[in-house]
């Protein structure tokens, strides 16, 4: 892992325009596990890569039913969009969702998954979101495996 790398972001849609600029560099195979309490914007990030990706419809937070699959956009990548938080720090449940053949083919983030939805894959992004009693996001960025040469790329998108 590469020293991680921090952003402030003071608007929900500064977080949204991040989420489009990860969503911009997504392919196939990429792993992004999303980090961070209720309320510190996680699925507004989530909006914003499939956005970046072209993805249509409505993203939202997939809870309730653990896994939402949007069909490839322009970019020509799906998006798989997990919520472990039902899941209550059971993640072996994660196993029933057969993420890894999806990896294969779509981008995936998932939502309270870091503890056991690394394992799916040895590069992968953490993203840590914290939001401040100012309402302002403070969101770090963790690389891991091939993605550690990839940040720069997304910082510059």
């Amino acid at each position: 892992m590469v020293a991680a790398l921090s952003f402030v972001f003071p608007t929900p849609d500064d977080t949204m325009d991040f989420g489009r600029a990860l969503g911009r560099v997504l392919r196939a195979g990429d792993l992004v596990l999303l980090a961070g309490p209720l309320g510190a914007g996680k699925t507004t990030l989530t909006r914003g890569i499939a956005d970046g990706l072209g993805v249509g419809g409505r993203v939202s937070s997939p809870t309730f039913v653990l896994a939402r699959v949007h069909p490839a956009g322009s970019a020509g990548v799906p998006l798989v969009h997990v919520d472990a938080y039902r899941l209550g720090g059971d993640l072996s449940q994660l196993d029933d969702l057969d993420l890894d053949t999806d990896l294969e083919r779509s981008a995936i983030v998932v939502e309270w998954g870091e503890g056991s939805a690394e394992r799916l894959s040895e590069d992968y992004l953490v993203v840590r979101l914290d939001r401040r009693e100012d309402d302002v996001r403070e969101v770090t960025l963790e690389p891991h495996g091939t993605w550690a040469d990839r940040v720069p790329e997304l910082v510059r998108a």
